[in-house]
């Protein structure tokens, strides 16, 4: 996909005004989030999210339609486990649900920045070198694995495995021993003055704990998308259009994340599912004749293992409460 220097710019300047707006309308005076802004603001993001794929359409035709679409519901499906995550973060740093949204917001800019930067290094990446597309696509297939023996081991994880109690990154220990900060929040403000020294507040640290964390996600989602489109446009249109929405997100099925139970075997499923693109893909660069698969089929696949993921879970969550109510009743 042709893309000049004019069409990335008012691209960003779009995506930095809605970001703005989104701040004004929604996030500036803190408050408690319920569930019918939640579901009015995922709602708009993901009809913004359609109007772009049918933008794209219209500027360059379905195949950069097809891989934004097929992009954006994989990040979108990958940003879930981030969510569960997100609230182990949010339950450790005690942050008021009053404060959330605005974590949240600052939280997905800074995450998006730090994409950013590893999209503009993945492309760089398999411009110049076809057998990155091999290394992306065993890593996609070795976490699928991962995931699956997570899921199996019946341990007490997240959708992406992670343990149930948040442990601070190496930069965000570095950040609190070099800068001491307040044992308690300060409204939202991020630094105040105590006897005379500037103090970081916790909203701070835990704005960078969601922004950082979310990086860690990107070591796989970024790959995926890359299996899924290599234009570095609709790599990074896909991936801001998921993050953006992302704080709707938490605060509209949050609290349905613990009935998601068979999470983890539908991502393991669409990653392993990739991978094995990339790696067909890297060997029809180096000249094997093997078959490749496009998007459509890409794009139908991912949709169905959802679906059928969300189907079985719901039906796996019914039948385990009913079990627990007549254990109960017993």
């Amino acid at each position: 996909m042709d893309v000049s220097v004019t069409m990335w710019a008012t691209t960003v300047g779009v995506l930095i005004a809605l970001i703005v707006a989104d701040f004004f309308i929604g996030g500036r005076k803190p408050h408690e989030v319920s569930i019918k802004e939640a579901g009015i603001w995922t709602a708009v993001w993901v009809v913004l999210a359609v109007l772009f794929g049918g933008f794209l359409w219209w500027h360059s035709g379905a195949q950069p339609a097809g891989e934004f679409f097929a992009g954006y519901i994989t990040e979108k499906s990958l940003s879930v486990d981030n969510l569960f995550v997100f609230i182990l973060i949010m339950g450790k740093f005690a942050v008021p649900r009053v404060y959330q949204q605005r974590v949240l917001m600052f939280g997905v800019i800074i995450a998006l920045v730090l994409r950013a930067l590893f999209i503009a290094g993945g492309a760089a990446l398999v411009t110049q070198f076809s057998w990155v597309f091999f290394i992306f696509g065993g890593f996609l297939i070795w976490t699928a694995w991962k995931l699956i023996k997570e899921a199996r081991a019946g341990e007490e994880t997240g959708p992406d495995g992670e343990a149930a109690e948040f442990e601070e990154n190496r930069l965000l220990k570095s950040i609190e021993r070099r800068f001491p900060s307040t044992d308690r929040y300060h409204g939202t403000k991020l630094f105040v003055r105590e006897n005379g020294r500037r103090l970081m507040t916790p909203m701070l640290i835990v704005m960078l704990a969601i922004g950082t964390t979310d990086v860690l996600f990107a070591l796989d989602s970024i790959p995926a998308i890359f299996g899924l489109t290599q234009d570095p446009y609709i790599v990074f249109t896909a991936n801001a259009f998921a993050l953006m929405g992302l704080r709707q997100l938490y605060f509209l099925i949050g609290g349905l994340l613990k009935r998601l139970v068979h999470l983890s075997y539908g991502l393991s499923v669409i990653l392993g599912f990739i991978g094995v693109k990339l790696v067909l893909h890297a060997l029809h660069e180096a000249g094997a004749h093997v078959p490749e698969i496009g998007i459509p089929f890409s794009l139908g696949f991912i949709v169905v293992v959802l679906a059928v993921t969300t189907v079985t879970s719901l039906t796996a969550s019914r039948k385990q409460e009913q079990a627990e109510r007549e254990k109960l009743d017993a």
